[in-house]
Order: C-alpha cells, then sequence, then structure tokens
C-alpha cells in the first residue's frame, strides 16, 4: 500500500479532486456530505478559497493502483481553546474495510499535523472504537443551529 499526501505545495489536480470527491461521496455513506460540501473542504485544503487564507491535507491510501481510502484534515487557524486541526473526511473504501487501513491513514494524519486535532464522529460509527485507541476522547457533544 502507498500514501499520497496533497497540500498547497503538492495540490490535488483538477481530476484527482474529482475522483477523491466522487470517491468520499460513496464511501462515508450514511456519515457523508452532499458532493459540493465535500468539493469545498478540498478547495479549503488545497487553499483555493479567495476571500481567506486556508489550509489542510489530504491522504490518500492506495493498494496497487486502486484508491483505497482518503482522510482530509484542514488547519483551523486557532490554538488552545480549538485545536488546531480538525479531522473532516476519512473514509475506506468498502471492499477493503478491516485491513487497517484507516488506521494507517489516521497515524499519516497525526503525524503530519501540528498541534491538536479533533473530529466529528456519530455515536454509532463504528470507527469511533478507532479513534479512541489512537487517543482521541470525547470532551463534548456537538450541537448546532442550521440557519436557513
Amino acid at each position: 500500500m502507498t500514501i499520497t499526501k496533497w497540500n498547497e505545495q503538492h495540490p490535488l489536480t483538477t481530476k484527482e479532486q474529482i475522483e477523491l470527491t466522487d470517491f468520499l461521496y460513496t464511501h462515508l455513506q450514511e456519515y457523508g456530505d452532499a458532493r459540493e460540501d465535500i468539493d469545498s473542504c478540498l478547495n479549503y485544503a488545497m487553499n483555493r478559497i479567495s476571500d481567506r487564507p486556508t489550509s489542510g491535507t489530504v491522504f490518500s491510501a492506495y493498494v496497487q493502483d486502486e484508491l483505497a481510502g482518503v482522510a482530509v484534515v484542514n488547519e483551523t487557524g486557532m490554538k488552545d481553546y480549538i485545536p488546531e486541526n480538525i479531522l473532516v473526511y476519512i473514509a475506506t473504501h468498502s471492499d477493503y474495510r478491516g485491513r487497517g487501513i484507516a488506521s494507517l491513514l489516521m497515524k499519516e494524519v497525526i503525524g503530519s499535523c501540528k498541534g491538536n486535532i479533533a473530529l466529528h464522529v456519530e455515536h454509532d460509527n463504528p470507527a469511533k472504537r478507532l479513534y479512541e485507541k489512537l487517543g482521541f476522547t470525547n470532551k463534548y457533544s456537538e450541537m448546532r443551529l442550521i440557519k436557513k
């Protein structure tokens, strides 16, 4: 397995971004977001949002030449009271689950990030056990007000 890392210095091409957006949309399943939101997250990571400085890192895992997993972590621009990084997405191809790909991606994320890392996980998401094994703790329950 190989892991590729993209960031502002090594940006995704348009074709790669479409492939990763489609992959996350498909393999996040019930824990995912709309394609447009995933694409916006990747644009944030690649610093393609013109009205503010943004950054992050995208990791992808390949088994031979097949895309098997993707993780996206964005920098928050904050420190201490809000972690410096947020893991926005991580997904493994359904055919490759249970082979340690998500664990390897998480170790890459943790090793690459400067500062603390936050993530949101649904209570019933089986990935929660992986995050706990890696040292993540549940400090808060998130609540959101969605303004329409």
